[in-house]
């Protein structure tokens, strides 16, 4: 199967959040998995959490014990990435761990920020 094949694959199972939907997502958490360098060159969104992505599926397991405190299952875990397509792989594989809506914003941060919403210049230290 082809990196495009899987990504249509698990964007099939997902229900996108574009934008300018981000802010009115009741219930939701917004984890940021882009690299540290990346966040510090173009900033992140208000209120994210950043999550390193090798650390993403222990630190969110709704029954890990290393996951973080502040969700649970039913929670909406909308994954950002640069540009939506790691995030889209992401947010599938939360899903199998146990968060049925977790899901990913279309077009990344980039398209967040291109669409001229709030964007915080200084990066925050990502949980590992």
């Amino acid at each position: 199967m082809s990196a495009e094949q899987l990504l249509e694959e698990a964007r099939h199972a997902l229900d996108r959040v574009e934008p300018h939907e981000l802010a009115d997502l009741p219930n939701s958490l917004v984890v940021d998995i882009r690299p540290h360098h990346d966040r510090a060159a173009e900033g992140e969104i208000p209120g994210a959490l950043p999550i390193e992505r090798i650390v993403l599926e222990w630190r969110l397991d709704p029954a890990g014990e290393h996951r973080i405190p502040g969700f649970t299952a039913d929670t909406t875990v909308v994954v950002v990435c640069n540009e939506g397509y790691a995030s889209s792989l992401a947010a599938r594989d939360l899903q199998r761990v146990g968060l049925p809506n977790a899901t990913d914003l279309v077009g990344g941060f980039r398209a967040y920020a291109a669409a001229g919403l709030p964007v915080h210049p200084t990066p925050t230290t990502p949980i590992t």
